[in-house]
């Protein structure tokens, strides 16, 4: 294919297809039709209606990626009727593209174009998601450090923060640290907090932040108090994520978080470099 055709194709396709509303994109079948070299709507519909059942055998609704919608016409008498058209979500569009006719070039390239804006959206998501994680083991730690002075300050430094965490683990976990720790597979000189999903370290971040709170509050002067305070907010945000359905000990190790944050690193700096390069693939 030319490569005045794919500048051509990209740009109709960025440019004139792709409208929005309610910050979601998406394209009109009719507009999207004539991109892909369709000239019959009945033998487009036939594309869609593959696309349509391919998109329930993923395990999707059709319906929440091929809505019927209106358009209105304008006749040659100057009046309007309302003709049927269906907003397309980008997966959709990917969808049709992989049911249609592989011997038009604007199918050939439609099924490149949408594959790999499909799978950029994938991955920007997926980074979205670990740059959360990484957030949420920052917090925990600068709330786990906050702790630790509350806990020097108002029992003269005489207890053990070490110690208060791990009642706070076991009563989170039903199980030491150490035993999830090798639940895990975490290296013994690394925090369990490095391995756990972001779910675990928002919910270790609520309880040690009520522990503090409570700490001063309540004037808490000696280890024990705390200590207590501290295993019965744990507790109490276990039963919170037992009554959603999530038990914390069954939950898989995420992958170490310094690993994640290299990553995210490395990228933001050769996004800066090249603006337009695709992230690469997570390795597994």
């Amino acid at each position: 294919m030319k490569t005045e055709l794919i500048q051509s194709l990209t740009s109709t396709f960025e440019a004139h297809a792709q409208q929005t509303e309610g910050g979601v994109e998406y394209w009109l079948a009719r507009d999207l039709q004539n991109l892909l070299g369709y000239t019959k709507w009945d033998n487009f519909l036939n594309v869609v209606a593959k696309a349509k059942t391919a998109c329930e055998v993923s395990g999707y609704q059709a319906v929440d990626h091929f809505p019927d919608v209106g358009k209105m016409v304008g006749l040659g008498s100057g009046s309007q009727r309302e003709i049927e058209d269906i907003m397309l979500t980008r997966y959709a569009c990917y969808l049709i593209a992989q049911n249609g006719d592989p011997k038009k070039q604007e199918i050939a390239f439609a099924q490149t174009y949408f594959a790999v804006q499909t799978r950029r959206a994938e991955i920007i998501e997926q980074r979205l998601l670990e740059a959360e994680r990484v957030t949420a083991r920052k917090k925990l730690g600068a709330t786990e450090k906050e702790l630790s002075v509350v806990i020097y300050e108002q029992t003269g430094g005489n207890e053990d923060f070490a110690l208060i965490r791990s009642k706070g683990d076991h009563a989170l976990f039903s199980k030491s640290t150490h035993a999830m720790k090798a639940h895990w597979k975490v290296p013994d000189n690394r925090p369990l907090a490095d391995f756990a999903p972001t779910i675990i370290l928002k919910a270790k971040d609520f309880a040690a932040e009520i522990t503090i709170f409570n700490a001063r509050q309540h004037g808490m002067t000696s280890g024990s108090a705390i200590s207590d305070e501290h295993i019965t907010n744990n507790k109490a945000v276990r039963d919170t994520l037992l009554e959603r359905g999530i038990c914390p000990e069954h939950l898989p190790a995420a992958e170490d978080v310094k690993k994640v944050e290299r990553r995210i690193v490395s990228e933001e700096k050769k996004s800066l470099k090249n603006p337009s390069a695709l992230p690469p693939e997570k390795d597994e």
